[in-house]
């Protein structure tokens, strides 16, 4: 179903691009846990244990992104049923989501931007802790709750018992980065752009760009956070291409 509407221009590269893309991101990620859950936290430094974390959760991050781009028709264009396999395929990775229900959220969430119909928006209330507890309810409600815990458990069990993984690994390299990139898509792709009230009733104003606010944007948050405003605009662009929108603006 289209979901959402604009006069975004499809490029004729665009489903090579971001099926490419979707290939990268899932394959470091299944390539990266592999790797990580064999390896002895007793014998790893400090330093390599935050960068495998941090980069666990920046792929993790990337897996609801894939999923987000495959929402607005945008990951695959012109091959519908291909773009929600992967977008379903995403999300169920990430946190054993309802893709549906990510679906019905976010098109609220760009129907009633900052209103009270905005599953995404907390209201008056701006304090940070109190909004993610909201952002966290609305896309994880009692019976996806039960579906993840019920399917952490049984993989868990699995791979403790059967494939002799430690749980210690398993708690730094799939429930923390987990928890760290749900993190990162709240505070940077939601709180920030959509707290400034008083400024915008919809979303934080319009940011210039330089080359360090461009690596910025993307290593936050694959240019949705500082490329909020053309992302509203522009729904069916996907986010590589919002910084060409941005320029063009």
């Amino acid at each position: 179903m289209q979901m959402f509407t604009s006069l975004q221009k499809v490029h004729k590269w665009d489903d090579w691009i971001g099926l490419l893309i979707a290939v990268i991101i899932i394959s470091l990620w299944f390539a990266s846990l592999f790797d990580l859950l064999s390896i002895p936290i007793s014998d790893t430094s400090w330093f390599w244990l935050i960068f495998s974390i941090v980069g666990r959760t920046y792929l993790h991050t990337g897996l609801f992104i894939l999923a987000h781009d495959s929402m607005h028709g945008n990951l695959i264009p012109n091959n519908r049923s291909l773009n929600n396999l992967i977008g379903r395929f995403a999300v169920t990775v990430y946190g054993f989501l309802s893709y549906d229900h990510c679906c019905a959220n976010h098109f609220n969430h760009h129907c009633y931007t900052s209103q009270s119909g905005d599953p995404d928006f907390h209201g008056t209330v701006d304090n940070p802790i109190f909004w993610y507890c909201k952002f966290i309810r609305e896309y994880f409600p009692m019976r996806s709750l039960i579906i993840f815990l019920v399917n952490v458990t049984l993989l868990t069990w699995g791979l403790t018992t059967i494939f002799h993984v430690a749980f210690t690994n398993l708690i730094f390299f799939v429930l923390v980065p987990l928890v760290l990139s749900s993190l990162q898509l709240f505070f940077f792709g939601t709180y920030l752009p959509h707290h400034q009230l008083y400024e915008n009733p919809y979303f934080s104003p319009r940011l210039q760009s330089n080359y360090y606010s461009n690596l910025w944007s993307f290593f936050s948050c694959y240019n949705f956070g500082h490329y909020h405003w053309e992302h509203h605009e522009y729904p069916k662009a996907p986010w590589y291409r919002l910084h060409s929108i941005h320029v063009r603006n």
